[in-house]
């Protein structure tokens, strides 16, 4: 089946410039503190104030930790976990409130409180550098995910990983080496239910969801032939004509009423094509019981077995 083409970049982030206060005058930091000009993101850190009025805030905010600590860290430490899936342009469940390193011997006491420091020795293999930091590479990334955030978190980053080139079986060789750790089994169940076609966090979240209240696996991007022309769904059983879309609030923001003309006209010429479709949003992923309904009633003859462990 074709896949339809270019929805993510799979370009790493830029990180924004960081000014350290070991480099100015205690009286010059002072004062452009004070006039909000520079504002503080860890200790002895700080960027232009401006940055941080970007539309993601705390994600922004995660970055400007991890470029300075780029420059402040002496220790030979690299950055992991969804620290490191930030620097690979990857959405995460949950933005991280502290950067995580590894790094292969133990933190000293009094160590900085907002950096997680996950004790252990990787392989060449497993770090790589993205605009001069030390990063974990694309599949340890996932690993690491997949092992320590809920099975949906993990699945939002795999999904991103797999998108952008990331090695299946690398990933499912790296887990194998890790018999008896902490969040194996839940790293290799993410990982089984990661799908490279999610174009969007949303639509990996929705797919998660729909496998929780029982349906079976979907296929994504599913391509539905109209009279107004060929139209991708994110979703799809077709064996039983069946889609699911997953609709973002970013979709409506710009031309909203010519938006929903043309969502309108596109799910018409779905239905009358014989498809069945559910829209799903984010506050349809929040119940499980009122997702239940929602998908027996749009999609009578699927049938659902629930998988109460995906909350995990």
């Amino acid at each position: 089946m074709g896949r339809r083409v270019g929805a993510r970049s799979g370009v790493a982030t830029e990180l924004p410039e960081v000014f350290l206060a070991r480099d100015h005058h205690r009286s010059v930091v002072a004062g452009l503190v004070r006039d909000g000009t520079w504002a503080r993101v860890r200790p002895g850190a700080f960027v232009d104030a401006r940055v941080l009025k970007s539309e993601d805030h705390p994600r922004t905010l995660a970055l400007a930790r991890i470029a300075a600590l780029r420059t402040q860290l002496t220790a030979d430490t690299v950055v992991s976990h969804t620290s490191a899936a930030l620097l690979w342009g990857s959405p995460t469940l949950r933005t991280p409130a502290v950067t995580h390193v590894v790094q292969a011997f133990r933190a000293r006491v009094g160590a900085s409180p907002d950096v997680a420091r996950h004790r252990r020795v990787l392989s060449p293999d497993d770090v790589v550098v993205l605009h001069g930091v030390r990063v974990t590479s694309l599949e340890r990334t996932v690993v690491d995910c997949t092992m320590s955030e809920p099975v949906r978190g993990g699945v939002v980053v795999a999904d991103a990983a797999l998108h952008r080139g990331a090695d299946r079986e690398r990933c499912e060789g790296l887990l194998a080496s890790l018999p008896g750790r902490r969040g194996v089994v839940r790293g290799r169940l993410a990982l089984d239910l990661a799908d490279d076609g999610a174009e969007s966090a949303g639509e990996s979240l929705a797919r998660v969801a729909l496998l929780e209240v029982g349906v079976p696996r979907p296929v994504t991007q599913v391509p539905v032939h109209t009279h107004l022309g060929t139209f991708w769904a994110d979703l799809g059983w077709p064996e039983v004509r069946a889609l699911a879309e997953y609709d973002g609030r970013g979709k409506y923001a710009r031309r909203p009423a010519d938006v929903v003309v043309e969502e309108k006209r596109r799910e018409d010429a779905l239905l009358d094509s014989g498809w069945r479709l559910l829209r799903l949003t984010k506050e349809d992923l929040a119940s499980p019981r009122a997702l239940t309904t929602r998908v027996r009633r749009t999609f009578p003859t699927l049938p659902l077995t629930p998988r109460p462990a995906l909350r995990r």
